[in-house]
């Protein structure tokens, strides 16, 4: 049961499965119900609400380097890619076209893959939580080994690697997050958390639940950028490093409290 007084909590209607996202979609069928032992209530009092607020920026950083660092195409957002690309076809903006395609197809891999290794593990929250945040850091990795072994360009097959492996690790992160079913907090996308927080909110006659939260995701988010931004100033492999470290470090605080 979510904390008493925490009105985040209840922005999203119990069901059988805990609170899910069918409040948000308003199709039962959008997402997989959470798995026995996963707590998706959404309160900002709770392990895996401050988790998943991390590797949203998390997915700002990732962006960031893509899209600065590897010729306007992003890793995470594929929103944005499918935009972009539509662009590129049409000879719009010299933009490029195999880059987005990379990262789309690569961006569905990994999602797959999260969808899987969900199903596999989905009444083993700290197992499945562990193996997704190891392989993702892992990806992360070994970008961060490349860039620094190559000089890694937009237009280059290390440019192409990387960006490939960047939306993989993202897909697998957004999987992972579609799966715990947390409300506002899909890591990856803010166009729903934002239609929320605008919708719900006080100054149109909603009730303001879940504005907290909201606007913690929006924030994470362009926080995430602001910072990945800078440091691509000091080079990709600065900017790597530290989204690979990130990943590592949410891991490593928040699987203590999953095993609780």
């Amino acid at each position: 049961m979510p904390p008493a007084g925490d009105p985040d909590a209840r922005s999203f209607p119990r069901t059988a499965s805990g609170y899910g996202m069918v409040a948000m979609t308003g199709s039962p069928h959008s997402a997989p119900a959470p798995a026995r032992g996963e707590r998706a209530s959404g309160s900002m009092r709770e392990p895996l609400t401050l988790a998943l607020l991390a590797l949203t920026f998390l997915s700002g950083m990732v962006d960031a380097v893509s899209y600065l660092g590897l010729g306007r195409v992003f890793t995470a957002n594929m929103t944005g890619n499918l935009v972009l690309l539509g662009f590129a076809l049409a000879h719009s903006g010299g933009l490029p076209v195999l880059a987005p395609v990379i990262s789309l197809g690569a961006f569905a891999l990994g999602a797959g893959i999260g969808g899987q290794l969900g199903t596999r593990l989905r009444d083993r929250h700290a197992v499945h939580v562990s193996a997704v945040l190891t392989l993702q850091a892992g990806l992360i990795s070994a970008t961060t080994i490349l860039a620094a072994a190559v000089h890694v360009r937009a237009g280059t097959a290390s440019g192409y690697v990387v960006i490939g492996t960047l939306a993989a690790a993202m897909g697998l992160q957004t999987a992972t997050a579609r799966r715990l079913a947390v409300p506002d907090l899909p890591t990856t996308v803010i166009t729903q958390t934002l239609t929320g927080l605008a919708a719900d909110s006080r100054l149109f006659g909603g009730s303001g639940q879940g504005t907290v939260r909201r606007g913690s995701a929006l924030s994470a988010m362009l926080a995430g950028a602001v910072v990945g931004a800078l440091l691509v100033k000091g080079g990709p492999v600065l900017a790597l490093a530290s989204s690979g470290g990130l990943a590592l470090l949410i891991q490593f605080a928040y699987l203590p409290t999953a095993r609780r």
